[in-house]
């Protein structure tokens, strides 16, 4: 994490000092989760319900959703509080001026971090 924080930072920081901060917005996020419960390595198995981060100059700051509950799971898996989908409907539609039903097939609800 510490060197995805310093590597966005720079970043940001790079395009805030070009002027251009305000006409980026960069979406991180990891294709899967990680279950609760640890597996018999001592690690943890792909699951759901990962974080994801946006940030870009247009960006209202904030945290979206709730944390899920890690006492209520779905087959031992996370229960997402938002759809990831929702979010790239939202950069679709309110950043990019694409029709997102085009793209993911149909219609999700917009945040309102743009």
């Amino acid at each position: 994490m510490n060197e995805l924080a310093t590597s966005l930072f720079v970043f940001c920081d790079d395009l805030k000092q070009k002027g251009m901060f305000d006409r980026v917005v960069v979406m991180i996020f990891s294709e899967f989760g990680r279950r609760v419960h640890e597996n018999a390595n001592g690690g943890t198995d792909h699951g759901t319900a990962a974080p994801m981060f946006v940030c870009g100059g247009g960006i209202k700051l904030g945290l979206y959703g709730q944390q899920p509950k890690l006492d209520h799971l779905d087959a031992e898996d996370l229960i997402h509080t938002v759809d990831f989908r929702s979010a790239y409907s939202t950069i679709l539609t309110q950043w990019m001026k694409v029709s997102s039903a085009q793209i993911l097939g149909r219609e999700f609800q917009n945040l309102t971090f743009l």
